[in-house]
């Protein structure tokens, strides 16, 4: 009688186990879709203010060298003058890039360490 009950035990915590391993299954899904869900969104919004900042900032870029075109009379010194500034701006991103891993981890994390 012992054996039967101690059996009947035994199959019960294998129920419980194998409800718990699928239930933990089906989280691991749901958090990996929305961590990815997350992520998608994210780079898409990325790409379209990248997109409409990199047009405005093309424009805005070209205006500026004609307009300083015209103030030096000579447009090659106008679009030298704008290409220095950006190169200049480029070397300061590349000084300061270490910097950007510590805010972008904790973005990402927040979204990856999220309990709800």
């Amino acid at each position: 009688m012992a054996f039967e009950e101690l059996k009947h035990d035994f199959s019960e915590i294998d129920k419980e186990v194998t409800a718990y391993v699928e239930h933990s299954l089906e989280y691991a899904k749901l958090k990996s879709f929305k961590i990815s869900m997350v992520l998608v969104t994210y780079f898409a919004k990325v790409i379209l203010v990248g997109s409409f900042a990199f047009l405005t900032l093309l424009f805005l870029s070209v205006a500026a060298s004609l307009a300083l075109g015209e103030a030096f009379d000579n447009y090659f010194y106008g679009f030298l003058s704008v290409g220095l500034v950006y190169f200049i701006l480029a070397i300061i991103g590349y000084a300061l890039k270490d910097k950007l891993n510590k805010p972008i981890l904790r973005i990402f994390s927040k979204y990856y360490f999220d309990e709800s």
